[in-house]
């Protein structure tokens, strides 16, 4: 098992998955917070790496395309304090951080995990009922339909019309855009037989935000509701058709136990390989060899 803890979090990985806990620290963002802890599956991740700096390090994780509604919905944008998926890491810590790096890719060395994209979500997304209030108006979601309701500072296009209510059925895409300078960031939701997009300002099925605190939250629920409909890989494979998709691969019986242990001889000798051609430096190959044998 590795460990790390710091003010920002703590990030514990036990061979099979991460643990990633919010510090209490006043740098931590809000949204951050609020989802509280994750666990990432081992198969959700494309890779780990640690920055060093002057005053402090940084450890970041890449999830795979598609694995987590909260990434897609909000489309890689959001911002350092609210990245769950970055700690800061104090400098007498280094050593702490490159150890845990290690560790990861070892073990998604090991487990032979792809870095491509995923067909389903490997993370569930945020619980619900949620409600947030940010920007010129409410959202709440409740699992089964969003409904948005308007402030005094919100355009007459949408006071006027009142609260709207979308069932889940009727919306084909969420998105989540934050404030970035001069333009407005806004929680937009795409709903089938809907006119053309008009700016969210105006648009009765977007929540305009304007810079200010509580506007990373608006993530949660766009994330909530994008965990509940068709995955972007089911989605596209649809719009594909029969013609263009690709056949489904047979499934893979069970391995044997002899299997088991034939592959774990194998993969001793790719490590080898490995390290003889300098992918793998000496204490990558005996770490990773190390915990082969431990299998077997």
């Amino acid at each position: 098992m590795a460990e790390i803890i710091q003010k920002d979090g703590t990030w514990v990985f036990d061979g099979d998955a991460l643990r990633l806990t919010p510090g209490r620290d006043k740098n931590v963002g809000l949204l951050r917070r609020e989802l509280g802890e994750l666990l990432v599956p081992l198969t959700a991740l494309a890779g780990v790496s640690f920055e060093q700096g002057k005053k402090s390090g940084r450890l970041r994780l890449r999830l795979r395309d598609g694995a987590d509604p909260l990434l897609h919905a909000t489309g890689g944008r959001l911002t350092e304090p609210h990245d769950p998926y970055q700690l800061v890491v104090e400098p007498d810590r280094y050593g702490v951080a490159e150890y845990f790096v290690d560790e990861v890719r070892n073990a998604l060395l090991l487990d032979r995990v792809p870095s491509g994209p995923v067909d389903a979500y490997l993370l569930p997304g945020p619980s619900v009922p949620l409600s947030v209030s940010a920007g010129d108006g409410v959202a709440n979601f409740d699992g089964e339909r969003v409904r948005l309701e308007w402030k005094w500072q919100a355009e007459d296009a949408k006071s006027a019309a009142g609260p709207r209510t979308l069932p889940l059925e009727n919306i084909v895409a969420v998105e989540w855009q934050p404030t970035v300078g001069l333009e407005n960031g806004h929680l937009r939701f795409t709903v089938r037989a809907a006119p053309g997009k008009v700016p969210p300002k105006y648009d009765p099925n977007a929540v305009e935000l304007w810079g200010f605190k509580r506007d990373p939250l608006m993530a949660l629920v766009a994330a909530a509701v994008q965990a509940r409909l068709p995955h972007p890989a089911a989605r596209a494979a649809l719009e594909a058709g029969p013609a263009e998709a690709a056949p489904a691969a047979p499934p893979a019986p069970a391995p044997a136990a002899e299997d088991d242990h034939d592959a774990l001889l194998r993969r001793l000798r790719e490590l080898g390989e490995l390290h003889r051609s300098g992918v793998l430096t000496d204490e990558e190959f005996t770490l990773a060899k190390q915990a082969v044998l431990k299998r077997m």
